[in-house]
């Protein structure tokens, strides 16, 4: 038994139980862990594709976890999937170096969970579905950047929808995970239509195995256990390790 594969798939795990309690598929946790180990030394489109594919395995359980227990609205995820889509393709299509995105996003990540951690949430009051010209642009810029860097985009649609209270937090962790599930395969269609599919599954097989579990019980920890604070409070642990794995790559 290789042991170093055993700790790999382990650390996975607990990534994935953490970003599902929040609706997250992980691909930002993963690409974490994987550049700190052997595996860091592939190809930046070999990590981002299988940090895709182990986000289709989460992201897929964490959506039925949170529609089953009743917090999905179609009427917020669909405008929102439907823009980001050809934008997420067109990300995963492009060769672009990332170094300069990185501290921008690491920037980004950090606003965002500052932001979650001043505002009150306790109590939300929606404000209701957005109209599709506020949607468009949101949708199409996270889809875009989730396809460059290989993730989902659930780190940046999550607190939008909760700062513009467009969602509670385990509704926006319903409405995040069917976004990051669409995004993450959007992005390997655009990988494959450039000819950079490259995907090998002797390595993806004990990974996908251990973020299924951890996501399963991370997705049901969230979605039917988690009071909506402690959601909240998850997320932000999310973000901020997210935007810390940013700043460290780049050194």
């Amino acid at each position: 038994m290789d042991l170093g594969l055993v700790a790999i798939s382990l650390t996975l795990l607990c990534v994935a139980a953490l970003y599902a309690s929040v609706g997250h598929g992980g691909a930002s946790g993963y690409l974490a862990i994987l550049s700190l180990t052997t595996y860091g030394a592939m190809e930046s489109g070999w990590l981002k594709q299988h940090a895709w594919c182990l986000n289709l395995v989460v992201a897929a359980i964490a959506f039925w976890h949170f529609h089953r227990a009743g917090h999905h609205v179609p009427k917020l995820t669909v405008p929102f999937i439907v823009a980001s889509v050809p934008f997420a393709m067109l990300g995963g299509y492009l060769l672009v170096d990332g170094v300069i995105y990185d501290l921008l996003l690491s920037i980004c990540l950090l606003i965002a969970a500052w932001r979650l951690v001043t505002i009150r949430v306790d109590i939300v009051e929606i404000d209701g579905v957005p109209e599709w010209k506020i949607v468009t642009p949101v949708g199409g810029t996270i889809g875009l950047a989730s396809g460059i860097v290989g993730v989902g985009g659930g780190v940046f649609l999550s607190p939008i929808l909760l700062l513009k209270k467009w969602a509670t937090p385990k509704g926006a962790a319903a409405t995040a995970a069917l976004f990051v599930w669409v995004n993450s395969l959007a992005g390997l269609v655009g990988a494959a239509l450039s000819d950079q599919l490259d995907l090998e599954l002797g390595v993806l097989a004990p990974f996908a195995f251990a973020v299924l579990v951890g996501g399963f019980i991370g997705s049901r920890y969230g979605a039917g256990v988690a009071p909506q604070q402690m959601v909240r409070r998850l997320l932000i642990i999310v973000l901020i390790v997210a935007a810390a794995r940013r700043v460290v790559e780049l050194f």
